[in-house]
């Protein structure tokens, strides 16, 4: 895909205390770089996407924003990025900083591609003008938070197809090796057999992930904004995190395949809170107490934040349960965790992370039966998987289960999934094109969550 962009851009520069200034931007010998504009950063999401660098990116990231904590933090990430010991980053960056940062990227436009991740509540009104404007999107989870930002959310895929640019989420979990690897080995029929349909106590696949609100991210604790803890900004946990899980489902359940809303039945589905004491929600945020606009979620001295929910549901025929738990703080040694099984005809793919695994995400494969099922599992090794994931073994631990030890090469972290996300979005742009089945199956999976809330709400 080709970019046409001036040569000479005029940048509006506004730092603390500093005065409104053009700064003039020279562009590279290679003008057909991708050219990033990251919009009111919120979320720590947004600087992971720097974390690396790009040969098809250009070296300057347009940033617009409100002045406040949360694009200084975004900022102080970008420069731990540049002066690290160990491969470092050469990012530059020009600010804005103002109340009209929105009208002043469109006007703008130094960038052809928005990067969004932050306040969930106004995204999807953010990707709306980029799109309106001609400029593609790269947006962390979840694009929408309720029916309203649904409907706006067909609209604005329209609006890029007309104007012929591209609406991408972030879609991270795909290349967590252990859940790769669990996708590769469902498609093999010899090993895996028949996806089964399941029933609402034993779906076909089961997704829980576990988070934690106090982590530390690049080595240091995060801080999150005090309005991540409100559900009306961030969304609930229903419209959160299990936007991760409910794409995966699609993912590995049918792959490449497109899936529409009439695919979909939402069976039940219930939210409930996690309760947070003023003293952890400082530990978090730094602030000394409640903010006014959290008081609608207190009772008592603690804040009530609907962060964990659960769905069920049928998809193309196949029961699918997807749940997400927010807890205070991981016990030491721990972090966010996760949990999965698809079921089939001759086995059960099943990913844990608890205690026995070291807290680290592992395969495992149990069968139902049959013959030779240790030379099937090792020709699949051979013959299949060795070509994508080389050096991967398979441990027998008991007469029907066997344990996956995936290299460590292939276990890169969350941290740095985010650069092949982003790799794959430059292809993608390269291309011209998405996947056929990704723009009506990222409709879906935001039908689904969507679907989810309005139940549990009920």
């Amino acid at each position: 895909m080709k970019y046409s962009i001036s040569t000479l851009i005029l940048v509006l520069f506004l730092g603390c205390g500093q005065k409104k200034e053009e700064v003039k931007v020279t562009a590279d010998s290679a003008p057909d770089k991708v050219r990033l504009m990251t919009l009111d950063p919120g979320h720590f999401h947004a600087a992971l996407v720097q974390k690396t660098m790009y040969k098809a990116v250009d070296s300057t990231i347009y940033v617009f924003a409100p002045q406040g904590p949360e694009v200084s933090d975004f900022l102080s990430k970008i420069e731990s990025y540049n002066s690290r010991s160990e491969s470092p980053t050469q990012w530059k960056i020009n600010n804005y900083f103002g109340d009209d940062y929105l009208e002043k990227m469109i006007a703008q436009k130094p960038g052809n591609v928005m990067v969004v991740a932050g306040k969930n509540s106004k995204k999807i009104d953010y990707i709306m003008a980029a799109v309106k404007a001609g400029l593609n999107v790269y947006a962390d989870k979840p694009l929408v938070i309720n029916p309203e930002g649904f409907q706006k959310l067909e609209e604005a895929f329209k609006i890029a197809e007309d104007n012929g640019v591209m609406i991408y989420d972030i879609m991270t979990e795909r290349f967590e090796v252990t859940t790769g690897m669990q996708r590769q080995f469902s498609m093999l029929p010899e090993v895996f057999g028949q996806v089964l349909e399941g029933n609402p106590e034993e779906p076909a696949i089961i997704k829980e992930s576990v988070h934690h609100f106090f982590k530390y991210v690049s080595g240091q604790p995060l801080v999150r904004p005090a309005w991540f803890f409100d559900v009306n900004e961030e969304g609930e946990g229903i419209v959160d995190v299990t936007t991760h899980l409910v794409d995966l489902v699609q993912w590995e359940l049918f792959p490449d395949q497109i899936i529409d809303r009439t695919d979909i039945e939402m069976v039940k589905a219930k939210r409930w809170p996690t309760v947070l004491t003023l003293e952890e929600f400082t530990r978090v945020t730094g602030l000394d107490s409640f903010p006014d606009y959290l008081k609608k979620d207190m009772d008592g001295d603690k804040l009530k934040v609907y962060c964990n929910g659960e769905m069920l549901y049928k998809i193309k025929g196949k029961y699918a349960k997807v749940s997400v738990i927010w807890n205070y703080e991981a016990p030491e040694g721990t972090g966010d965790t996760h949990y999965s099984i698809m079921r089939g005809t001759k086995s059960d793919l099943i990913i844990k992370q608890g205690k026995e695994e070291n807290f680290k995400p592992t395969l495992y494969i149990r069968s139902k039966g049959g013959e030779n099922f240790d030379n099937l599992i090792s020709n699949a090794l051979a013959q299949t998987i060795s070509t994508k994931f080389p050096g991967t073994k398979a441990e027998k631990e008991s007469e029907n289960m066997w344990k996956i030890n995936i290299p460590d090469e292939f276990k890169i972290g969350h941290e740095a999934h985010f650069g092949q996300v982003t790799q794959n979005y430059l292809r993608y742009l390269e291309e011209g094109k998405l996947p056929n089945w990704e723009i009506p199956n990222m409709i879906t999976k935001y039908y689904t969550t969507i679907e989810g809330y309005k139940m549990a709400k009920k």
